[in-house]
């Protein structure tokens, strides 16, 4: 069975953005954005792995990406409707025209049921690239996250997940700092 990993950048106070959808202010160097993109390679949007030199560079650990419309739009906003080209990608909206792309497929019914049905199919992992609503509603399927929790306070914003009340444990697998005071937390779901 695969497995969803839900990846997010979040502050000391628990938030992926600001009020206005605001990520200017989380503290990036050189040498983070350097590892976890060789780390996490998978997951940087198309555009990041050419920039790179690694566009054609093989799968390692996810091969489909979902996500809701919210986090899909600022892609579009630039004219890109297929940010990840290199994985199978499925946006979750009631309300967005097909942008006509193969590998992209949009969703109009219950984001439960077509993640279930993901993680039955053979392949890598399902990376969960936001937000949070849609990481509250998926939130029973989650079964690992990767938490870059950076040295800010936000104050307000968007929270990690939001949409219900569930106390949800993980177990944490993993510690890692980083140069510009972020810690990455890898937790896993207790089976």
């Amino acid at each position: 069975m695969r497995e969803l990993t839900y990846y997010i950048g979040v502050t000391l106070d628990g938030f992926i953005a600001g009020p206005d959808d605001e990520v200017d202010f989380f503290p990036v160097t050189p040498a983070f954005a350097e590892t976890l993109g060789t780390e996490l390679a998978d997951i940087q949007p198309a555009h990041v792995r050419a920039a790179r030199g690694g566009a054609e560079e093989s799968l390692t650990r996810f091969d489909t990406v979902v996500m809701g419309r919210r986090t899909y739009e600022p892609a579009l906003a630039l004219g890109i409707t297929d940010p990840y080209s290199h994985l199978r990608t499925v946006v979750f909206s009631g309300s967005l025209d097909d942008p006509g792309e193969a590998n992209v497929e949009i969703v109009r019914t219950d984001p439960v049921a077509r993640v279930r049905a993901l993680k039955a199919e053979p392949g890598l992992g399902i990376y969960l690239a936001g937000g949070a609503v849609l990481a509250g509603v998926l939130l029973d399927e989650i079964d690992s996250l990767i938490v870059k929790k950076y040295p800010v306070i936000a104050g307000s914003g968007i929270p990690m997940a939001s949409h219900r009340f569930a106390p949800t444990p993980f177990a944490l697998d993993t510690v890692r700092s980083f140069d510009n005071g972020c810690v990455v937390l890898e937790y896993s779901r207790p089976r």
